[in-house]
């Protein structure tokens, strides 16, 4: 351990290196019910030379790294370590933003940028990031595009890893990569000036590298840098409701808005996600929950610079006659709660406490891919295991936010528990791994597989977990890197 830690020491200084109670707990006590492990200490690096130089020391010793650039709570299991003696690779301390280009509207961040100071200053300079429904807010946005968290704005997304661009890598074997465009980084003006903008996230060549690291959970190597799209800041923006007592009766009136790339914010919720993600105490999310209808969709209007207002009141008036076609009404409130309120909510990370934990104190969550006209069997599958595991149905939360022009669907589950009550969390442990195996077997597509899902996926595909391993090999050889995660 001390010659660990020396070696670590001549790499960030001994500020750099950090060994607490504290801090072990951060990055080993989750919410998502596992026993774990806790790591030795945690390193600091500040730049990628110093990322570099530890994935060699790693190599050199045989030490397991985790890198891990969000903040706490972390509920997925991949920060934990899965095997004794690990260190983490801790990237919050690099969080500059390196540059924001206006007229290629792209901006370049280091790992431990989050969301509230990058929207800030995306804003000064007119654009916006498209976002994540509130995520944390110590959540690195990096991370969040790395490990593919679906954006509300499906409409913008061309691929399932968009806004991401070019990245610079550290691969397990300690050589620095530069994937897409990203050789041309560009921090000189002189660069932007000459055309040399790391814009494009495929390649170089044939091969998109990007893809590698993607929901790989750190197994691969760690990104220090990306470039990311952004899209101009609008000028005006409103918020509207289309409710529904059944789910069945918006999924054509949804597939309708995507056809026509209607709505820069495009979602769906239960009544009991909605409450969730209101500002409210737990006692007043009860009442909250059995004022709202059923179901609802939340679409998000907007106007550029030019005739801003005009554009919206056509494009409201377009939604508002396509609801009416399917027996729907569109509406600017559902109750007390204006669409105004909601889109103040969700344009920026979530209040504390992080609203996943606000109605109970824990909370599992269980997502997959699938497509929007599928998601009422998949629900009725939750809601069945539920009443099996005796867990409280009216508790379960409902996201579909749709992906990638609406060619896929984002399905999450929301399982609230309270973690001091040991029935509570027997109940909910039950329900998570009874749904997660059903929803496999109906066709649930675990594209980024966390814990138990990982199995699930793998042992199911022999041959893609082959190779999986062979690219582990070419990367990272001495399996460095989060070693037991996915098929490692």
């Amino acid at each position: 351990m001390d010659a660990r830690r020396a070696g670590l020491t001549d790499i960030v200084g001994a500020a750099g290196v950090v060994d607490k109670p504290e801090m072990r707990n951060t990055f080993s006590l989750e919410h998502h019910l596992a026993a774990p492990l806790s790591p030795c200490f945690a390193v600091r690096p500040k730049n990628v030379n110093e990322v570099q130089q530890i994935v060699r020391w790693a190599n050199e010793t045989g030490t397991p790294l985790i890198p891990v650039s969000s903040g706490a709570p972390h509920f997925r299991g991949d920060t934990i370590p899965s095997v004794p003696e690990a260190v983490i690779v801790d990237l919050s301390s690099m969080k500059r933003i390196l540059k924001i280009d206006r007229r290629n509207r792209l901006v370049l961040i280091e790992p431990g940028v989050i969301y509230g100071p990058l929207q800030q200053a995306l804003r000064e300079e007119g654009l916006r990031l498209i976002s994540p429904l509130l995520p944390r807010k110590n959540k690195s946005v990096l991370a969040g595009l790395l490990e593919r968290e679906p954006v509300m704005s499906p409409r913008y997304q061309w691929n399932l890893l968009e806004p991401l661009r070019s990245l610079e890598i550290v691969w397990g074997n300690g050589d620095v990569f530069f994937s897409g465009s990203g050789t041309f980084r560009g921090e000189e003006q002189a660069d932007w000036d000459e055309g040399r903008v790391p814009l494009q996230g495929p390649g170089p060549g044939q091969l998109d590298y990007y893809k590698l690291v993607s929901a790989a959970q750190g197994s691969m190597g760690i990104v220090t840098w990306a470039s990311v799209k952004c899209e101009v800041l609008p000028h005006a923006h409103k918020l509207f409701f289309v409710p529904s007592d059944r789910l069945e009766a918006l999924i054509d009136f949804t597939y309708k808005l995507l056809k026509l790339r209607f709505g820069d914010e495009l979602f769906i919720v239960n009544r009991t996600y909605l409450s969730y993600i209101l500002p409210s105490s737990p006692t007043e999310i009860d009442v909250q929950r059995e004022a709202l209808p059923a179901w609802t969709v939340v679409v998000g209007i907007s106007g550029g610079h030019m005739l801003a207002d005009e554009r919206i009141e056509a494009r409201e008036e377009d939604i508002r006659d396509i609801a009416q076609q399917f027996g729907l009404k569109m509406v600017p409130a559902l109750g007390s709660i204006a669409g105004s309120t909601l889109s103040d909510i969700i344009q920026q990370p979530s209040a504390q406490p992080y609203w996943k934990l606000r109605y109970k104190g824990g909370s599992q969550e269980i997502f997959f891919l699938t497509t929007l006209d599928k998601t009422p069997a998949f629900i009725d599958i939750v809601q069945a295991t539920a009443q099996q595991e005796q867990y409280p149905a009216q508790d379960i939360g409902v996201y579909l936010q749709l992906v990638h022009q609406g060619v896929g669907c984002h399905c999450e589950f929301i399982l609230p528990f309270d973690p001091h009550n040991p029935d509570d969390v027997k109940k909910t442990q039950a329900l998570f791994y009874e749904a997660s195996h059903a929803l496999f077997r109906q066709g649930a597509y675990f594209s980024r597989p966390y814990g138990i899902w990982a199995d699930m996926v793998y042992n199911a595909d022999p041959k893609t977990t082959h190779v999986t391993q062979q690219m582990k090999d070419i990367f990272d050889p001495n399996r460095v890197m989060n070693p037991g995660k996915l098929c490692f």
